[in-house]
Order: C-alpha cells, then sequence, then structure tokens
C-alpha cells in the first residue's frame, strides 16, 4: 500500500472519492486512524481512504439511549461524553494500543467495521447487537442509509448488521447510531484458583449459570501462583454488587480456592486488561491468533496449540474465546488452524506481520453456499471491487 492517502472532510466528499475509483478502476484501502492494518490480510491499494476527518458527535439522547457520531470520530470521545451522563458504550471495544502499538486512538468506524468486542459480549452482545443505524457510501459512490436513530425501527434489509465486521470491504460508514447503556456504579471480580484449565471452564461455566448476572468469565492460564485463575464479573449498583460477588464466591469455593476482589477500582483494571488482551504478554514480534469454539472446547485448543510449541494464551468469553501468541511462522498458523477445525471452531489472524498475512488464509473457507452469497453482496454493493480488495481473502 503506497503513502498517497485520502481524508475527505465531507460525506460527499468520501462519496465521490469512492466513484471516482470505481470509474478508474483503482482500488481504496479503507480505515480510520489506521490503528488495525497489521490484522486479516494486507490490503493492496494505490491509495488510502480515511474517514479521519469525518468527526464529532451528530446526535445523542441520553434518555433514549442512543447516540449517533460521524465513523471518524475517536473512541475515547465518545466514551468521555457517555461518562458524563453515566452511560457506556453496551460491547467495551479493545483500545488498539496493547496489541497493535497503535498511538492513535481507534475510531468509531473502525471499530463497528471490525467488530470489536470486549469481555462483556457473553451477556450483552457483539458491537453490531447495539448498532441501530448507519448512513455509508457503497463502491459505486452511492450515499445510503440503513436503520435510524430509534431503538424500535422498521429498518427493511438490515445493511447495519452487514457492514459490521465487513472490515470496510462492502462500504464505507459515515455516521453510525448506537444504543447505549447505564454504566454499572460498581464492579467486583470473583477468582478462583483451580488446577487446570478443564477445571477453571467448569468454575466458569458454573458461575454463567448461576442467577448473579456475570458480564465477564475469563481464564488466565498464569494467575499467578503457577496455577490458572478464573475470573467472574459482577457489575451493577455496590451493595448488590457486594452481596452477588459473596454469594458466587461461596457457590463457586467447591470448585478451587475463591475469593473477591472488591475494589471497584482494581476490578475494572483487571477487565480492562482482559479486555485489551494484556494477560497474553505478547511480544511485539508474536503472530497473535484468536480461535472461537464452544466454550468447552477451549482447553482441548489450548493443548493441541501447546503441544505445537505455543504455550501463550488466555480464554475469554466462558473459554469459547481462545487468545493465542507465537512466532509469525505458517507452522504455528497451520496448528493454530488445525486446532480450531478439530474443535468445529474458527480462527482468525488477527494480527502478524505483512508476509505471513499475504501467504494464509486469515479465516477460515467458507462452506460453499455461504461464499456464493457473499459474491453475489459484494458485487451488489462493490461491483467494481474498489473497497479493501483482499482484506478478509485472497481475490475477495
Amino acid at each position: 500500500m503506497s503513502g498517497a492517502s485520502i481524508a475527505p472532510a465531507s460525506e460527499e466528499e468520501l462519496a465521490e472519492a469512492v466513484a471516482e475509483a470505481a470509474r478508474s478502476g483503482q482500488p481504496l484501502a479503507v480505515e480510520g486512524n489506521g490503528t488495525k492494518r497489521a490484522m486479516l490480510r494486507p490490503v493492496q491499494a494505490a491509495r488510502t481512504l480515511s474517514t479521519r476527518n469525518l468527526t464529532g458527535i451528530t446526535l445523542y439522547k441520553p434518555q433514549e439511549l442512543i447516540l449517533s457520531a460521524r465513523a471518524g470520530t475517536p473512541l475515547p470521545e465518545i466514551e468521555a461524553a457517555l461518562a458524563e451522563r453515566g452511560q457506556h458504550l453496551i460491547a467495551e471495544p479493545p483500545e488498539p494500543g496493547p496489541l497493535f502499538g497503535a498511538s492513535e486512538p481507534a475510531t468509531l468506524g473502525g471499530v463497528v467495521a471490525t467488530n470489536l468486542s470486549g469481555p462483556r459480549r457473553i451477556n450483552a452482545g457483539a458491537m453490531r447487537d447495539h448498532v441501530m443505524g448507519i448512513r455509508a457510501v457503497t463502491g459505486t459512490g452511492e450515499v445510503f442509509r440503513s436503520g435510524g436513530r430509534v431503538l424500535k425501527n422498521v429498518t427493511g434489509l438490515d445493511l447495519c448488521k452487514l457492514l459490521a465486521g465487513s472490515h470496510g470491504t462492502l462500504g464505507v460508514m459515515t455516521e453510525i447510531t448506537l444504543k447505549v447503556l447505564p454504566a454499572p456504579e460498581a464492579s467486583a471480580t470473583v477468582a478462583v484458583r483451580v488446577a487446570d484449565l478443564a477445571g477453571g471452564v467448569r468454575a466458569l461455566s458454573a458461575g454463567l449459570g448461576a442467577p448473579y448476572g456475570v458480564s465477564g468469565a475469563a481464564l488466565l492460564p498464569d494467575g499467578g501462583g503457577g496455577a490458572p485463575l478464573a475470573i467472574l464479573r459482577i457489575e451493577d449498583f455496590a451493595e448488590s454488587v457486594s452481596y452477588r460477588a459473596g454469594r458466587l464466591r461461596d457457590e463457586l469455593a467447591g470448585l478451587g480456592d475463591a475469593s473477591v476482589v472488591d475494589d471497584a477500582e482494581q476490578s475494572r483494571d483487571l477487565w480492562r486488561r482482559v479486555r485489551d488482551a494484556e494477560p497474553l504478554d505478547a511480544e511485539p514480534s508474536d503472530a497473535v491468533w484468536r480461535v472461537s469454539v464452544r466454550p468447552t472446547a477451549g482447553p482441548a485448543v489450548a493443548r493441541a496449540v501447546r503441544a505445537a510449541g505455543l504455550p501463550r494464551l488466555m480464554l475469554d468469553w466462558g473459554g469459547g474465546l481462545v487468545w493465542i501468541a507465537g512466532p509469525p511462522t505458517a507452522e504455528a498458523h497451520a496448528a493454530v488452524a488445525a486446532a480450531a477445525r478439530a474443535e468445529g471452531g474458527a480462527f482468525t489472524l488477527f494480527r502478524a506481520p505483512d508476509s505471513l498475512r499475504a501467504a494464509v488464509p486469515v479465516l477460515p473457507e467458507e462452506p460453499a453456499p455461504l461464499a456464493a452469497i457473499g459474491r453475489r453482496v459484494k458485487a451488489a454493493l462493490d461491483p467494481a471491487g474498489v473497497l479493501n480488495p483482499g482484506r478478509m481473502r485472497a481475490g475477495a
């Protein structure tokens, strides 16, 4: 990708830039602040189209739990506005610094386009589940709107969910409307020292099945003391959190050495680190993978990749999301992909050098019927193939 960059100051300018690219057949690398360039496959494009100049909150109705902002708006700006009214982003998307070494913040459009979600996904849904409406530009330069600015709306084709997670390959979002919620007053963490990963997943499953409203369930293979640590988060009003955390600790005591981190700031910092995958301890030169499986299969994936020489990992989402760090080699990638397939799961090459990302599949191969649908959708929204070509799959 060359250094040439376009950063339109308006939706109209962006639409014209895309239309010109379609007319000339020159692909565009679509991004916000470029914080996740090392994710998935490298895009081969003559120019970069950035939404960084499309900024600002355009609508905020705290009483209606709705916020709209332009796609290039930095996430910290949105989080600060919400915090002033005691609200927050439901999916707690991760910061790009710890894993990608980014010095700039993520943008709203980049987070929605990649559908990145934090630990709260297990009980609150993914980022795409909270997108109420979008404005976007197709690969031909046509501006369209989908969804709305109210919680109850009839959208017809739900293009909001389609573009969320499409990594900028189907359209360039210019404005996004989100549902938000009140931020919890307090946070506590129940920690259970367990004998092995399978025991940790049992503790997480028991916690998630208990009636205490667990909003985070992760497993740190090296939680200190040489044994795995299962951690479960409870958020709500302070008195409720204290009561529920105590009850959950007592119920899980039979599965290991259980305790409560009841300092709210300490608990929040722990889950911020989990959100950003910091306990993975990935080296700057490492590749990083994410494997999604049913929670009970997480330990089996961990055993398989450890046997292949990839010992650094952590589990989130009750054991269903396995983070793995290791050398950026085709052999390591093949081992991760095989471990995911063996348990009926999916892998993502989340971060790696360009050479590896260009040489291997960064996502599993799609079943033929699904791939055919994907090609038709791509042809309808980006017929000239100018938006982030090859980002998710070679030749797509």
